[in-house]
């Protein structure tokens, strides 16, 4: 007799899908099927599978998904939980600003988490603080250390929500899911520091419970191709331009050239930090022309 059942994908590695029912964990392959139709299941996905007399399970159908982000993929993320280092590597506004802009883009919620800040001098920690006091004020919630966002991170989390950390190479994601989820023990490295980047030592997506619903570890990277948002989209990924446009003259204001530009008003009386503005003009000539920035060469 087969039997089917429902159930989200935890883990794959190897071409095995550990999806997660209401029965327990079980482990399956994927039907062929999704192959002719060039679909991959990804973590994260709701799923069904099929399990027949011998025991044999087989994933046989994808849901919907709300998104798909990230290498390897998770689907349906609810939340990122962006992992930037104050040093070793070192704290990059313009990395901040690509992530933030592809969140936005991807419709994910976003809260930053500064990682290393015990390695950081008193004046650089305090020059970081400044700078995410402003992200704050936008609306990105900011955290300075891990015993704090573990107090609030299990209530944060609601049900069936995924969060997923993501982040530059090395800014201490295995190391923060350690502390958030007590016996992991997730594998970490030191940082190449001839490349001020970090050496990837997450080699698989999962998922882990916490709260009510699952918080996913992914390999870091810290390069994120912009170049498929619509140029004319670009304004309304940048959270703090989007509140502001309507206040400009013209409805398709780019607050570039254009007269009466709230964006404008705002980045002039310094409401708006000019890095932002400054990082929304380079991704328009990084979308324009199609051109890879010379720092993430």
């Amino acid at each position: 007799m087969i039997k089917q059942a429902e159930g989200i994908v935890v883990s794959l590695l190897a071409g095995f899908y550990d999806v997660e029912t209401s029965s327990g964990i079980v482990r399956t392959r994927a039907r062929g099927v999704f192959r002719q139709k060039k679909q991959k299941p990804a973590v994260g996905d709701y799923v069904k599978i099929q399990v027949d007399d011998h025991g044999t399970s087989y994933l046989i159908e994808i849901a919907p998904r709300i998104n798909r982000i990230g290498r390897p993929a998770v689907a349906n993320v609810s939340h990122v939980l962006l992992v930037m280092s104050a040093v070793q590597p070192d704290f990059s506004l313009q990395l901040l600003d690509r992530f933030l802009t592809f969140f936005s883009w991807k419709k994910v919620k976003v809260s930053i988490y500064l990682s290393k800040s015990d390695l950081a001098t008193e004046e650089e920690l305090l020059k970081i603080k400044k700078i995410l006091a402003y992200y704050e004020q936008i609306g990105y919630p900011v955290f300075y250390s891990w015993q704090d966002l573990s107090a609030k991170i299990s209530k944060m989390i609601t049900k069936k929500q995924i969060w997923t950390l993501a982040g530059q190479s090395g800014a201490g994601k295995s190391t923060l899911l350690n502390h958030l989820k007590k016996g992991l023990n997730q594998a970490t490295a030191a940082i190449s520091t001839s490349l001020n980047r970090g050496k990837h030592t997450t080699r698989r997506v999962q998922l882990f419970p916490l709260g009510q619903g699952f918080l996913a570890d992914t390999p870091g990277f810290s390069a994120i191709d912009l170049t498929p948002i619509k140029l004319t989209d670009l304004r309304n990924y940048f959270v703090e331009f989007k509140k502001a446009s309507v206040n400009c003259k013209f409805r398709s204001c780019q607050h570039i050239k254009e007269p009466v530009c709230e964006v404008k008003r705002l980045l002039k009386a310094g409401q708006i930090r000019q890095s932002r503005y400054d990082d929304y003009v380079a991704i328009r000539e990084e979308i324009s022309t199609g051109r890879i920035p010379e720092y993430l060469k």
